[in-house]
Order: C-alpha cells, then structure tokens, then sequence
C-alpha cells in the first residue's frame, strides 16, 4: 500500500489513520493520524472513528485506513460518499468475492443494516483489490468491482485475475472497469 501511495500526486494530501503507525510512503504531503489507547484513568481514548470524523476536517485529497475491522466502517464509507475519491481501506477477506460479506458483518457491528451497507459501498467502492502472500511477497491476485444483487444487496465480480504464469487475466467484469478507469467516472 505505501507503493501505491507513493505513486500520489505530490500536490494531494494523503491522511493515513492506523492503529499502530505501519505506512509511511514517500510522499511530501502526508499527514499521520493514530489511534490513541485510554489512559489507566480511561481518559483520552481516540478511536478508528474519531480520528476518520476528524480526517474529513483535515481537506484531504486521500483518506486512507490502515485496517478496517469494525464499526469504523461506517464512517469509512461515510467518507468515500463524500466526494473523497481515491481513499482506501484495508478489508480482511478470503477473496475479492467474500468483501462483501465482509463488510456487511463489519458494518452489523456498526448497527447498519445490510441494505445501508449495499447502498453505501456500491457507491463508494469502485475497485477492490485483493492480494495474497506467495514465497514472502504481496501480490495482485484479483481486481474485482462491485455490482448490486437485488435491492438492498451486492456481490463482487471479477475483472482481473492472477495467471498461472504471474500475468492479470482479464475476466467478466474488465469492460466495464476498463471504461471508469478511461473515464474517471464509475459505471
């Protein structure tokens, strides 16, 4: 992830909120937000939604969360429906295709309902990229995008895949990522 940052526009502000400060891209505009444990009184807690509520204030360019793995995720997606694109998130999934499961549990331990989370993260996610760890190394094994799946559902449908020979292998939905990448604008 600190690659891909590192590749930012220099002139764009990056706001990185981690748990435990792991990203540091070389970038010259990037601001570092921390979580912040109470203190033995149980005073001066900052949490994972406190610090990306206080990102929007900061007139960012990219909001990028280290982890996503719980409640946050409501104001994460707030976020990225607020005209905040190019942030990201770190979701922890099996595959491209369990991201939306995914997020609808983590959003259940924000009090959303699956339909809220549907809504939201259709219209804030427009890639997910998923990588896996193969002899030490990350690396892209699918790039997919998520579609709606009746009313108040979404599924995930792949557009790239990891070849056996280490080439990305376009798959079903590619046309249609191809045309928001050459766009800007999602389809």
């Amino acid at each position: 992830m600190a690659s891909a940052l590192s590749l930012v526009a220099p002139g764009e502000r990056i706001i990185c909120i981690e748990e435990a400060a792991e990203l540091v891209p070389t970038h010259p505009h990037v601001v570092h937000l921390q979580v912040r444990r109470p203190n033995v009184q149980g005073a001066g807690e900052v949490t994972l939604p406190d610090l990306v509520r206080t990102a929007m204030r900061m007139r960012p360019d990219r909001i990028v969360l280290g982890e996503c793995r719980g409640a946050e995720v409501r104001d994460v997606l707030g976020a990225l429906n607020t005209g905040h694109d190019g942030g990201w998130a770190t979701i922890h999934a099996n595959t491209a295709r369990d991201v939306p499961a995914r997020l609808i549990a983590l959003g259940a331990l924000a009090g959303m309902p699956p339909g809220a989370v549907a809504v939201q993260a259709r219209s804030a996610i427009h890639a997910v990229l998923h990588l896996v760890r193969r002899q030490g190394r990350r690396m892209l094994a699918e790039v997919a995008v998520l579609r709606p799946d009746g009313a108040e559902d979404f599924a995930c449908d792949l557009a790239l895949t990891l070849g056996p020979d280490g080439d990305l292998i376009e798959a079903g939905a590619w046309p249609g990522l191809a045309r928001t990448l050459d766009s800007g604008e999602p389809r």
